[in-house]
């Protein structure tokens, strides 16, 4: 068996080498078949100069031995990279024909051939080359047979390779052309990207804000809104009550309850000069352009003819009002007290805007009269008593006082000392109220403020030793227990009955000053 193994082994060995042979024997004869087909071509068109060549190779040599061309590498330094991109050649057809041989003069002369010393009976393709050994003819011979085949094979590729360097260039084009155009639309998708990336995050933020405006925001305004609605509701009940009250008051024609005396004048001491010297309501009209109003008119204290702008006397209104509430006036003027016209003075206030017009008629005089819950009576006088527009804040001037009560306004509380006491002082103050605050207490400062820790507007400082329009305090004496702020926020006048006592009445009235009267 080991024999038989041996023999098989032999056996492959020598049919590869016989297969190795005929391999190289094709490579051989394909290798001198190109050969030939280029030399056949030199024949056909190349002069052979045996000179010129040797001096043309010699030439090349020491081109190349001279060359410069190239940038050697530096070592670490450097390096290089092939550009494997090179678009091919321009290639196709020739534009002209080859240039045709001129025929020989006076005959075709053979030339002799040369004999070799080497000579086998057989020649090279170009004679040049020399004489082939004798063993080489019968190759020779075979060679020749195919060269027409060869040629006529090359002809026939010719145009083909033509052709599909053509289409070889074509396509390099189209596909660099899909290359740009490729790369061109990624660069747009990136930006389209990025594009809708941005819109993304934002369409993603308007959606969280959205989302918690509907879950948070609406309820709430929705909860608030409910509640404006049902107070609105509410309001609108007591309206409609108090619309039905009244068409059940009006079924019946109304009656004047305070009928108005047909005298008028610019303030009561026109209207007394005129003949009105009843103690009553009267309307009276201090500048041509403006509108009569309702005045309470005292035509009996110290001869009459004076204004009543302030009056409280039973805490029946609430003289915590804002600033257009003072500007404007509100209270009640008079009622009737049985003799069929409005002889008694109510609570009011007359306004700053009135008043400062009346005081600016001339030289004004203004009586205060104060009354406490035991029915003891005094007074403060001023013959000179003047209230600035509302664009100084309706500044306060007085002067000249005479009277019984102390002179809070010039001098402050006497129960005070040194600085403490001009801080009580209200002459040269501005009007202040709880919404418009025009006092020395840390102006600016809203938790500082005289109107809205004493209970009512007035010529605040810092702050009283007066304040006729306080809070009404039943029975006179009170403490900071009771006070809404534990302040003395009562009807004070504090140089009678000192800042824990709220007087029962006071009033302020004013009048035209005159020496003689």
């Amino acid at each position: 068996m080991r024999f038989q193994a041996q023999k098989r082994e032999q056996r492959g060995q020598g049919q590869s080498e016989k297969s190795n042979f005929v391999t190289m024997k094709t490579l051989l004869l394909l290798c001198l078949c190109v050969y030939v087909a280029w030399a056949q071509d030199n024949l056909d068109y190349d002069d052979y100069d045996t000179g010129v060549k040797a001096t043309d190779s010699n030439a090349t040599a020491g081109a190349a031995i001279d060359a410069r061309g190239h940038r050697p590498l530096e070592k670490g330094r450097d390096y290089y990279s092939r550009n494997r991109n090179v678009p091919p050649p321009i290639s196709g057809g020739s534009r002209y024909r080859g240039r045709p041989t001129p025929a020989p003069v006076g005959g075709r002369q053979v030339e002799e051939k040369v004999q070799q010393p080497d000579a086998g009976g057989c020649t090279h393709a170009s004679e040049q080359m020399g004489v082939l050994c004798p063993t080489g003819c019968e190759l020779k011979t075979a060679l020749l047979k195919q060269e027409d085949d060869v040629k006529r094979s090359i002809r026939e590729l010719k145009p083909k390779v033509e052709d599909l360097s053509q289409s070889s260039n074509a396509i390099f084009n189209y596909v660099n052309t899909m290359s740009n155009n490729l790369r061109e639309r990624q660069r747009i998708l990136g930006d389209n990207n990025r594009v809708v990336s941005q819109y993304t995050d934002q369409v993603e933020e308007q959606h969280s804000f959205i989302k918690e405006t509907v879950d948070t925001v609406f309820p709430s305004n929705i909860r608030v809104l409910q509640g404006v609605l049902d107070k609105i509701k509410q309001k609108i009940e007591k309206l409609e009550k108090a619309i039905q009250t009244q068409k059940e008051e009006c079924k019946e024609p109304c009656k004047t309850k305070c009928p108005i005396p047909v005298v008028s004048g610019k303030e009561c001491e026109d209207i007394f000069r005129r003949g009105g010297k009843d103690s009553q309501m009267y309307l009276i009209r201090p500048d041509a352009f403006s509108s009569p109003y309702k005045v309470y008119c005292d035509q009996s204290t110290q001869n009459g003819g004076w204004v009543l702008i302030q009056n409280r006397l039973d805490g029946s209104v609430d003289f915590g009002r804002r600033w257009d509430e003072y500007r404007r006036g509100f209270g009640n003027i008079a009622f009737d007290g049985g003799k069929g016209h409005c002889e008694t003075p109510g609570e009011y206030w007359l306004g700053n805007d009135r008043i400062s017009q009346v005081t600016k008629l001339g030289p004004t005089e203004v009586l205060i009269e104060m009354q406490d819950w035991t029915g003891a009576k005094v007074q403060a006088q001023y013959r000179q008593f003047t209230i600035q527009s509302e664009t100084s804040n309706y500044v306060l001037a007085v002067d000249g006082y005479s009277g019984n009560a102390g002179n809070g306004f010039l001098e402050g509380s006497l129960e005070l000392f040194g600085e403490n006491r001009t801080m009580t002082i209200h002459n040269g103050m501005m009007f202040s109220t709880y919404d418009r605050d025009n006092d020395n207490w840390n102006p600016g400062d809203p938790s500082k403020q005289c109107a809205k820790e004493d209970g009512g507007g007035w010529w605040y400082n810092r702050c009283h030793s007066a304040n006729p329009n306080g809070r009404y305090y039943i029975g006179g004496a009170y403490t900071k227990h009771m006070a809404k702020h534990g302040t003395d926020d009562g009807v004070v006048w504090m140089n009678w009955k000192g800042s824990w006592y709220s007087l029962k009445a006071i009033s302020m009235k004013i009048r035209p000053f005159f020496a003689s009267r």
